[in-house]
């Protein structure tokens, strides 16, 4: 099957400064609203002009304002190349910008399917809408609306919880669900949507004084969250970043500054000249720390990784990063719509750019291998010089 550019870029990764997020999608077969998080955007500047606008775009002139229809855009990016080039209409970015704020519109559910080819539901968010109408994990999701969910793609039945469009994409909207728990009766829910917070940071404290935590996306206020969770840190903490899409640099930028004590995480290069990024002072520089990455690492999270490999204050484990070194700035349309276009490459504190390569691993874990119970070996090693 093949695969348009657009919808590759939109799963690849999320803009590195000025990105944006699309909250669906599956993780470990679980889909969900919330679920594993960002996506990306955009690459190099325009070089060409759309074919038919009526006043030609010049090489690097910023098209904010220009009256483009989607086509055009689209054609614009395709001719210059631009890997993470990428049209968005208004309804699209302004999810993606709530996203980025770490909430997202939905009812607090997630879904999975297995073998058996049932429905049924493998999260609930607390708080939510899901959670206050009773619906818990296990319970077996029959229909959404007047289709039998067992029936639809599970994409299909994560963008109706969501809503797909209109009046759908609006907090207050209703679905209708009907459920089942185990073999008891079948009862008819009416969810609300809202605005829920989505979950980017998951702690697990295990055996021994060791933090594990698990961050999918940096989107706002992540970085104070992965603060928290390592003052519980006694023994060490490993940072697993593996299908971290990115997200606010900001934020990437301010974990960093967990970890180290001021000085550089990395630079980037626009139109402007070369920008540094500095860690805030004050970080814990003596815990243990393994950073667990894989293929699926990218962008801001290919630049925390930099960081710490650099100034070697961590030891990565797993395998090569995704490859995504580039920052991308949205222009608006003269219709709302928003176009997104590479300004610039990013480059660790060592001015090694992740773009096209990624970055490899201290520690390689090979095809066969945990690698997270490879990074908690790895973490002991480095606890017993302490």
């Amino acid at each position: 099957m093949s695969v348009s550019p657009r919808a590759t870029r939109q799963v690849a990764t999320l803009s590195l400064v000025f990105g944006v997020v699309l909250l669906a999608g599956a993780a470990t077969g679980a889909w969900g609203e919330s679920g594993p998080a960002p996506r990306p955007l955009s690459a190099d500047r325009a070089q060409t002009a759309a074919q038919g606008v009526g006043a030609p775009l010049g090489a690097g002139q910023d098209p904010a304002g220009a009256n483009l229809s989607q086509q055009q855009a689209e054609h614009l990016i395709g001719a210059t190349g631009d890997r993470w080039g990428a049209y968005y209409s208004a309804q699209e970015y302004a999810e993606f910008s709530q996203g980025l704020d770490g909430r997202y519109l939905g009812v607090g559910l997630s879904v999975g399917r297995g073998e058996d080819g049932l429905t049924t539901v493998s999260q609930v968010q607390p708080a939510g809408p899901a959670a206050a109408a009773g619906i818990a994990v296990g319970d077996r999701l029959l229909r959404i609306g007047a289709d039998p969910a067992d029936r639809l793609p599970v994409t299909e039945v994560v963008a109706r919880l969501r809503g797909r469009e209109g009046a759908e994409r609006q907090a207050g909207s209703e679905v209708v669900l009907e459920v089942q728990r185990g073999e008891g009766e079948v009862r008819e829910v009416r969810l609300h949507r809202a605005l829920l917070d989505s979950q980017q940071v998951a702690v697990e404290h295990l055996a021994g004084g060791v933090v594990r935590i698990a961050v999918r996306a940096f989107t706002s206020g992540v970085a104070e969250q992965v603060r928290a969770a390592v003052r519980g840190a006694r023994a060490g903490v490993v940072l697993d970043l593996r299908g971290n899409s990115g997200g606010l640099v900001e934020e990437a930028v301010g974990a960093a500054g967990v970890f180290l004590d001021g000085g550089p995480v990395g630079s980037y290069q626009d139109r402007g000249g070369t920008r540094e990024l500095t860690a805030p002072s004050g970080g814990d520089q003596r815990t243990p720390l393994v950073v667990l990455v894989d293929g699926g690492t990218m962008s801001a999270a290919e630049l925390l990784t930099g960081a710490l490999q650099d100034r070697g204050r961590a030891v990565v484990v797993g395998s090569r990063t995704f490859g995504k070194g580039t920052v991308q700035q949205p222009s608006r349309l003269a219709d709302g719509a928003v176009l997104e276009l590479t300004v610039g490459r990013y480059f660790t504190p060592a001015a090694r750019s992740p773009e096209g390569t990624g970055l490899a691993p201290d520690v390689p874990a090979d095809a066969a291998e945990d690698a997270a119970a490879l990074a908690l070996r790895v973490l002991a090693g480095l606890g017993s010089r302490t």
